[in-house]
This record gives C-alpha cells, sequence and structure tokens, in this order.
C-alpha cells in the first residue's frame, strides 16, 4: 500500500494560532521555524484569505519593503478592487529601489503585471511581462511558489492565444524532480495529457494523466485527483493489455522520442485501471445531491463505459436525491431497462423546468 503524507500547507499555522494564540511575535517565529515554511509573505497572504486578523497583525511586524508592498497588492484584490496597474507599478518603484531590492518579488510583479495586461487587451506586453517573470523567477527562486505561478501562467498565455505546442513546451519546464509543489506538477500534466492526446499521442496523454492523477493526490486534491483519475481512465480503457507493465514503471522509463522514431504504444494494465477508477469512486464527495457534480457525472459515464454501475446501483434507484440537470441527464443514458430510463426522464424534466424557473 502506497503511503501518502499529508501536505503542510500554512492553513497548519493559522489552525495553531487559533487553537493555541495569539502569541508573542518570538513564539510565533518559533512555529514557522518547526513548520519548516519559508515565507513570510505567504503566511500573510493565508492569514488575511482566512480571515486571521490578529495572526496578520503579528506577522506584517516581519515583512520586508517589498513583501507590504505585494501584501497591499494582494489585499487590494482580495477586496475586489480590478484597477491594479497604478499599485503593481507602486509596488514595483519598492522591490527595484538599490536600498529594498527584492529580485523574487520584482518577478512576482512582473507576472502580476502582465496578467493585467492581458485582461487589458495587450497581448504583447502581457507575453513580454510574464516571459521576463518566468525567466527571474527560475534564476532566482527555482521551484518556489511564484516560479510555479509564472510557469502556470505563461502556458495558460498560450493556451489562450491557441499555441498548445507552445504551452506544451512550458508544462515540460515543470519537472517532477525539481522540487516543484505537486499541486503545479498536477495541473500541468493536465494539461500536457490534453494537448498530447489532441495531437494523437496517446502513449504521452496517458503517462501525464497518470501523473496529474498521482501527483494531485500528494497534494491532497482530490477533486483534481478524480479530474484526472477520469482522464486516464478515459484514455486508457480502450487500450488495456494484461501483459503491459505498471503505469508507475512506464513512467520513470519514458523517454524523449526522436523525430525519426516511432512514438511508443500505449499499452495499460487492467489492474491500473481497477486502481484508479477505485480510488475515484471511494472519493467522491459524498451523496448526490447539488447543482452541479461533474466528478459524479464523469465517473457514472466511465462506470457505464466499464461495466461497474454495480457502484452506483443507490444513485440509479434515487432520481429525486439528484439536483444536477447534467447528471439526471447522464444517469438517463446509462439506465439499463424502460422504467428507470423512464424515472429518470421525469426528474430530468423536473429540474429542467426547475432550472429555467431560476432564471
Amino acid at each position: 500500500m502506497t503511503v501518502i503524507n499529508t501536505p503542510k500547507g500554512p492553513g497548519r499555522l493559522i489552525s495553531k494560532w487559533r487553537e493555541e494564540g495569539p502569541v508573542a511575535p518570538e513564539v510565533l517565529k518559533e512555529w514557522k521555524e518547526e513548520s519548516g515554511w519559508q515565507s513570510w509573505l505567504t503566511l500573510a497572504e493565508a492569514a488575511l484569505f482566512l480571515d486571521a486578523p490578529e495572526l496578520l497583525e503579528v506577522i506584517e511586524g516581519f515583512l520586508t519593503p517589498g513583501e507590504l508592498a505585494v501584501l497591499s497588492l494582494v489585499r487590494r484584490r482580495w477586496l475586489g478592487d480590478s484597477h491594479l496597474s497604478e499599485a503593481i507599478e507602486a509596488a514595483l518603484e519598492v522591490v527595484t529601489h538599490p536600498e529594498t531590492r527584492d529580485l523574487a518579488l520584482e518577478g512576482r510583479l512582473r507576472m502580476e503585471r502582465g496578467l493585467v495586461r492581458y485582461e487589458a487587451g495587450d497581448s504583447e506586453g502581457a507575453e513580454q511581462d510574464l516571459t521576463w517573470a518566468e525567466t527571474r523567477l527560475k534564476s532566482v527562486a527555482k521551484a518556489s511558489r511564484d516560479n510555479d505561478l509564472s510557469l502556470l501562467n505563461k502556458a495558460a498565455y498560450h493556451l489562450a492565444q491557441g499555441e498548445a505546442l507552445m504551452a506544451l513546451q512550458v508544462y515540460g519546464d515543470i519537472s517532477r524532480k525539481a522540487g516543484h509543489a505537486h499541486e503545479t506538477i498536477a495541473i500541468s500534466r493536465l494539461g500536457a495529457s490534453r494537448i498530447r492526446h489532441a495531437i494523437g499521442h496517446d502513449f504521452d496523454a496517458g503517462r501525464h494523466a497518470w501523473n496529474a492523477h498521482k501527483h494531485a493526490i500528494m497534494a491532497g486534491q482530490s477533486q483534481m485527483a478524480i479530474e484526472a483519475g477520469s482522464l486516464f481512465l478515459d484514455l486508457s480503457y480502450d487500450h488495456q493489455d494484461a501483459e503491459a507493465t505498471f503505469m508507475r514503471v512506464q513512467v520513470e522509463e519514458a523517454s524523449p522520442v526522436g523525430v525519426d522514431e516511432d512514438r511508443p504504444t500505449l499499452a495499460v494494465h487492467p489492474d491500473d485501471i481497477s486502481s484508479v477508477f477505485n480510488w475515484c469512486i471511494e472519493h467522491l464527495e459524498p451523496g448526490y445531491s447539488g447543482p452541479d457534480r461533474p466528478a459524479l457525472r464523469a465517473m457514472l459515464t466511465l462506470a457505464h463505459r466499464m461495466g461497474r454501475m454495480e457502484v452506483f446501483d443507490e444513485l440509479m434507484a434515487s432520481p429525486e436525491k439528484v439536483d444536477d440537470p447534467m447528471l439526471a441527464a447522464v444517469a438517463q443514458a446509462c439506465a439499463e431497462d424502460d422504467s428507470i430510463t423512464t424515472m429518470w426522464g421525469k426528474r430530468l424534466a423536473t429540474l429542467t423546468v426547475l432550472d429555467s424557473n431560476r432564471r
């Protein structure tokens, strides 16, 4: 059995403050050192988002002028201010001043400016800032949270511009063995899997989806792990081979393919299919209610395709428990006899009327 340690994020320190605080700044500093968390700024942002104002006030005493400037920008965005250009420029003045210079924060702020420029329709300026930020952060803060964000934002920019292969190249810069956050790796591999599938590289698409599933689990992101797992199942179900090497081995042995070389064929051991399917089923949100249940829809569709509908016997017999019209439509399509089809058809009609009335 694989043992996965729960990640220790800044939320842990916030919880400790609420349980044992308030404490003096010296004690808080000890807590930070014990947690192994490096950045006071990250903790300040977490305190802001998680509504811990007394803790935030203490943390602000540890922040540098540049970090305070960035926190001011973050606070303005959190309060709903969409006019951030002036705040970004003001913060850039602080982090580029000789006495308060901070190379990593300059990279972050250039990334922020690139996003604002893109939203304003300045694609050329956005690309310049995002590229500059990626290069700077890779140099001075490789595999940091800001470096990870700069890479993901750069890839998102290329996707928005219709440059899928450029996005794929950026995702490739996020190595699984370079210390990047598991969540970052999972997001990048999800994106890479979809791009590879679109261009017909089935083996790489399946491999990336597998990696996304595993790293999302390690990040404690169950919904992302289900999304990646369902993608892996969708890509791999028709490529089962009882003689195939397990995916964990295929992933480690994968190597770049030359231009003149044949691409590897996707072959997945049935045990890998079963393992991912069972994990996703076990980690679905409980119950069937809620207006939007994409993970449940995906797994119901896959269960029907895989002949595993027994795991949804209770759902299929309980149309009245479903609030999501799309889930009702999937259930109707998956029904195995006319009476169940009729039950779900009635529920879908009811939900469709309710949805129209809300609008």
